[in-house]
């Protein structure tokens, strides 16, 4: 017996002092208080435009950013920069196709955190189904059972095949845009 308990206990010690892996808290986005927002320049002149509707999965913890997951989908059909011309001419087959391809979506497969409020959200981006790697970084700021996450990232729409024709060179409107990303969720019960 005195044997089998010594077999035991390097198995009861590993349950013991292996930390299993943390759960991510489950968030709902607040669409009314949230935004994602894009700019650009156009024949040099900067405009800002924003899609008004968009939703997505959040699941993540803090203390345990790298058992996080996030899926956004946008509705590109829903962008607007209130210019006729602009946004008369996004959703067509030289800019975003949204006959063919009616939604973008970023998924972060993982989180880091680089110190104090500060994270950064590493997944793929995927506009007009070409889908590129890449890193969202943010602050977040967590209040009770609402959460604030602030974020900028910098593309280049070429890569995505946005801008066909045309459009495909920096002359007439820029390659990079930003993306300003600005949600509000609640942690679900």
């Amino acid at each position: 017996m005195l044997s089998s308990l010594k077999r035991g206990l390097p198995l009861v010690a590993a349950f013991f002092f292996t930390s299993a892996p943390a759960l991510a808290a489950d968030w709902s986005i607040d669409s009314a208080h949230s935004t994602i927002g894009f700019s650009g320049s156009q024949t040099g002149s900067p405009f800002d435009g924003k899609f008004n509707t968009f939703d997505g999965t959040i699941s993540f913890d803090p203390a345990h950013p790298e058992t996080g997951h996030a899926k956004i989908n946008i509705d590109v059909t829903s962008a607007k920069t209130g210019d006729q011309q602009r946004d008369g001419a996004m959703p067509g087959a030289d800019w975003f196709n949204v006959a063919k391809f009616p939604k973008a979506t970023f998924e972060a497969t993982s989180f880091t955190s680089k110190g104090g409020n500060a994270y950064e959200a590493h997944g793929t981006l995927t506009i007009r189904g070409v889908s590129q790697p890449e890193t969202l970084p943010f602050t977040l700021d967590i209040s009770g059972d609402s959460a604030h996450a602030v974020g900028h990232l910098q593309l280049v729409r070429s890569k995505f095949g946005v801008g066909q024709g045309p459009w495909a060179t920096g002359q007439w409107v820029a390659l990079e845009v930003n993306v300003n990303v600005d949600i509000t969720a609640h942690k679900k019960s």
